[in-house]
């Protein structure tokens, strides 16, 4: 009989700590580490890209604060404070990594070989080193790439759609990377003589870059999608407008004359679907690298007339958005 109560009491006791343990197990928050080359994000002005991952999240049943805590850390630019910023978030010992760009990725990759690590805005990953393959990752690496080996022509000859006299090309990138798309090769293949530039720092002197395209009579400025440039974009594109000299950037929102380019966007919405496979079991070294290539065309018709340009009927047909 004594066994009997025993038993008893046992099995009550279970069948009050059991809901217990499981709300101590459901109020364990996941923590995500995101990790980005540009500029911390403020309230005047937020990531997208961290914003969009943030709604696509919820929508998977992950709310940042109640379900999930997203850590971020940001290099401002300054690539070689990623690898630091890197091994501070394994040492936060983050559920996932999510690295925006090539050098952030390829900073968390070097930091962690256990830490899943989904990766977005990164052009070719396998030629990055940082997959074995886009079937098949391997490793702890897989996310999304843009990679379109003709979307630097395209923007070149979007440029000469919208300027028909253009013969001169200025690019702008980064100082601290080259240019994995060839759009130097990719100009002088369409007829172009391309001006290539480089900023870096903090305080790049913008001013001599725009001194030295007016002094090589360039038409056009096509600003690579590069952290320096991304960074100093909205000043890039101010000035550019005051020198009256008509500009492409890929989706950025810098407010120049034209942005084309795979929406960054789209890629960051679907970055979120990996993450929640990951959380429920699945193997980065398993899933797939997925190519997005969605581009978004963004006239910008203030800034035609500001500098004195028509924009031809036929681009405005294409565009995805015009912006009066």
């Amino acid at each position: 009989m004594k066994h009997r109560e025993i038993m008893l009491r046992i099995l009550v006791a279970g069948t009050i700590l059991l809901p217990v343990v499981a709300v101590a197990q459901q109020s364990e928050k996941i923590t995500l580490g995101f990790l980005g080359a540009g500029p911390a994000p403020t309230l005047a002005a937020p990531d997208p890209l961290l914003q969009t991952f943030r709604q696509s999240l919820a929508a998977h049943g992950y709310v940042d604060g109640r379900d999930v805590i997203i850590e971020t850390r940001w290099a401002g630019g300054q690539l070689d404070q990623l690898p630091a910023l890197a091994a501070e978030m394994v040492r936060l010992r983050v559920d996932i990594i999510v690295g925006v760009g090539a050098v952030a990725v390829r900073a968390a990759k070097s930091a962690t070989t256990t830490i899943p690590v989904v990766f977005e805005v990164v052009i070719d990953p396998v030629a990055n080193g940082l997959v074995a393959s886009l079937e098949r990752p391997g490793g702890n690496l897989t996310g999304l790439t843009t990679f379109d080996p003709q979307e630097a022509r395209k923007k070149l000859e979007l440029l000469k759609e919208v300027l028909p006299g253009l013969a001169r090309v200025a690019l702008l990138g980064d100082q601290a990377l080259r240019d994995s798309q060839g759009h130097e090769e990719q100009a002088r293949a369409l007829g172009l003589q391309p001006q290539s530039l480089k900023i870096a720092g903090a305080s790049p002197d913008l001013e001599d870059v725009f001194q030295a395209i007016r002094k090589e009579s360039a038409g056009a400025l096509l600003v690579l999608a590069q952290p320096a440039t991304a960074i100093h974009r909205r000043r890039i594109a101010e000035m550019a407008a005051k020198h009256r000299l008509p500009t492409l950037f890929s989706s950025s929102g810098a407010g120049g004359l034209i942005e084309f380019g795979t929406s960054l966007v789209e890629v960051s919405r679907r970055m979120a679907t990996y993450v929640d496979r990951i959380l429920k079991g699945a193997k980065p070294a398993d899933l797939p690298v997925e190519v997005v290539i969605r581009q978004e065309l963004v006239v910008n018709l203030s800034i035609a007339r500001e500098i004195g340009v028509t924009i031809p009927p036929e681009v405005l047909k294409r565009a995805d958005r015009v912006i009066q």
